[in-house]
């Protein structure tokens, strides 16, 4: 299942697996809704609340995941402020949800409070 966020600045692909939280987020497109940064992390509330499912503190780069303890959606495009070494790591298991297919690094063009399109 192909998903895209654009804000005004960015347009980012992905591709989210077959998991019930992926589908169950998949079936609530479009959301429009505005974006938290945390370290090098977007994430925002999505109107899905969701129980964990196969949550882990281990996440990559590219990784998207849904945040059940906040109802959100992540994006992972390096360090965190709870990292320990070069990979990202969320502040409390996520639900890795899918991958970006695209240009990772133009994440960082996107500030806090940027209105982010999910569709």
């Amino acid at each position: 299942m192909k998903i895209i966020f654009k804000t005004s600045k960015v347009t980012i692909e992905g591709e989210l697996n077959n998991s019930q939280t992926a589908l169950k987020i998949y079936e609530k497109l479009p959301i429009e809704t505005k974006v938290n940064t945390w370290g090098d992390e977007i994430y925002f509330e999505i109107p899905v609340s969701l129980k964990p499912e196969n949550a882990t503190l281990d996440v990559e780069v590219g990784d998207i995941a849904y945040w059940p303890e906040g109802d959100c959606l992540c994006i992972f495009f390096g360090r965190t402020p709870v990292s320990t070494n070069n990979k990202p790591r969320p502040a409390s298991k996520v639900n890795i949800v899918g991958k970006v297919t695209g240009d990772i690094s133009i994440l960082r063009n996107i500030k806090s409070g940027d209105k982010i399109t999910v569709e």
